[in-house]
């Protein structure tokens, strides 16, 4: 009996010691939190699970994708940016991971970041046989216009960002004003969701762009059209996303590959907890909740983050031991 309770000390006493080794092994962590929703909320889960789960001691940091980018790759700090959308750099982050520099780890988006014209899923179930843009441009009495109901409307995004450039091309290129469509310019991102909502609230149809994951698409049901083509990445740079391109064609938006990137030094310091940041991602779906959550509750990032943990465990102890898990919910 004495060598059983000697040999049960004794274990619990050595799993305490790796967990203490574990903590210390994991040390001071750096992470950045980017300037838009998601990618926020994304760094206050990470900070949660590290500290409660792993015994990092965190640091946020703010971020933005082309400042932290230069900074991990030239300093080394910060040691992680959770959600990191790479095509913006991704010659130069093909480079510093060839040199040992930086790693991609999960893909944190699963759906990856995605772009399109959308209608609202009741529309959508009324009219199963619309599946394409070019069904929904045939049907232009579904798509009321704000200022005349007499005539359609393909909603713009606001002026001044990318997508304006690449929507109206792609308004020209399958001819939707000549099918009875005006191309409307909502004037801000405020605009934009405000159509969306109006569209909701009196159950009138919506055809326009947006993107995901975002909160508005958290809060309503949006049906992503296809446009009929794969997305062609030469024909896209070359003409439609330049202003006024003289012919433009048909084309798919591209689907954006959103990462997490780590430092080298974080991948060697921090033990098991970097096999967390090799597992975990979530749904565009998911983050559209939880965003939409925050909206209606005027919650920061952390209230976010805590609101996810507390809300969806079946994703997230996926991502983490059992062990781990229990921590991270006593700690909620």
């Amino acid at each position: 009996m004495k060598k059983l309770i000697a040999s049960t000390i004794l274990a619990a006493g050595l799993y305490a010691v790796a967990g203490s080794a574990q903590a210390a092994e994991c040390g001071d962590v750096s992470i950045a939190e980017m300037n838009w929703a998601s990618a926020g909320v994304a760094a206050y889960v990470d900070k949660i699970i590290l500290e409660s789960g792993y015994g990092c001691k965190v640091t946020v940091v703010t971020g933005d994708t082309m400042p932290t980018f230069a900074s991990m790759n030239e300093k080394g700090q910060p040691d992680m940016a959770p959600e990191f959308w790479v095509n913006a750099v991704r010659t130069a982050l093909d480079e510093a991971i060839a040199e040992g520099r930086l790693i991609q780890a999960a893909p944190l988006l699963s759906d990856g970041g995605v772009e399109g014209w959308w209608i609202p899923k009741f529309l959508a179930d009324e009219h199963p046989e619309i599946k394409t843009v070019e069904d929904a441009l045939a049907r232009p009495e579904l798509f009321p216009a704000p200022e005349d109901a007499t005539k359609a409307a393909v909603t713009n995004c606001p002026s001044g960002w990318n997508c304006q450039v690449s929507t109206a091309n792609l308004y020209r290129a399958l001819g939707a004003k000549e099918k009875g469509f005006e191309l409307v310019d909502t004037g801000s991102a405020a605009g934009l969701d405000g159509s969306i909502a109006n569209a909701f609230e009196n159950k009138k149809g919506w055809l326009g762009y947006y993107w995901a994951p975002t909160a508005i698409l958290g809060k309503y049901e949006m049906v992503k059209l296809s446009f009929g083509v794969e997305h062609d990445k030469a024909s896209w740079d070359a003409c439609t996303a330049v202003p006024d391109c003289p012919d433009p064609k048909v084309n798919a938006y591209p689907v954006s590959d959103v990462y997490t990137v780590v430092t080298k030094g974080f991948a060697e310091k921090a033990g098991v907890a970097m096999d967390y940041v090799q597992t975990r991602k979530w749904d565009n779906a998911t983050v559209g909740k939880v965003l939409a959550w925050m909206e209606d509750n005027q919650g920061t990032n952390e209230d976010g983050a805590r609101h996810f943990l507390e809300t969806y465990p079946e994703m997230w102890t996926t991502w983490v031991a059992p062990d781990v898990a229990e921590k991270i919910k006593a700690a909620l």
